[in-house]
């Protein structure tokens, strides 16, 4: 798989965008800015973060507490501080119970450490959330390279789950799965399901 190409295809995903912060052995605030986050559990509550290898944060991430800052839509200076293009404006750090945070944010969890993961070119860090502050900000998005703002809703109608959900979903908790009825691709069918 050519990188270039996946990374071009990748980047077809839009994201918001985050600045995870922490301390350094020494205690000194340091920041990256990520698009690779993700809600992971309600219970426990659980995120992921995705950090190269190669960067200072993945160094300092490893066994330690962290922020996930949920960037607003006007703090695009503040993404690109942390993304290595410093601006000569006052950086909104606070000090946070467990990890510094940023201010003026659309949110932002505090977590505990939970586990490192190998990711390939990547590390992945799991996160215990801790606290959580949200604003009404409107949050920051990336796009194709390039950051934008959230636009206008597409639709009303509020998403109040996945089917594939067992509490809200094309099946209830108390569905029971048949075992595969053909060789082949591997595929279940509800027992109480009729064709």
């Amino acid at each position: 798989m050519d990188p270039l190409t996946l990374r071009s295809t990748f980047g077809r995903f839009a994201t918001g965008v985050t600045v995870i912060t922490c301390r350094t052995p020494d205690g000194a605030h340091h920041g990256a800015t990520v698009t690779a986050f993700t809600p992971i559990s309600l219970d426990p509550p659980l995120v992921q973060v995705a950090l190269t290898r190669k960067s200072n944060a993945a160094a300092y991430l490893d066994g330690a507490s962290f922020a996930v800052n949920v960037l607003a839509a006007d703090q695009v200076d503040v993404a690109m501080h942390f993304a290595g293009r410093p601006g000569s404006d006052p950086l909104p750090w606070r000090e946070g119970s467990l990890a510094p945070t940023l201010g003026g944010t659309a949110a932002t969890l505090v977590c505990r450490a939970h586990r490192t993961d190998d990711g390939g070119d990547h590390l992945l860090f799991l996160g215990e959330v801790a606290e959580v502050v949200t604003t009404d900000r409107r949050p920051l998005l990336f796009h194709d390279s390039a950051f934008h703002q959230i636009g206008d809703r597409s639709s009303d109608v509020v998403w109040l789950g996945c089917q594939d959900d067992p509490h809200t979903g094309w099946f209830d908790a108390t569905t029971s799965f048949a075992a595969p009825l053909r060789s082949g691709p591997s595929y279940f069918i509800p027992r109480d399901t009729h064709y």
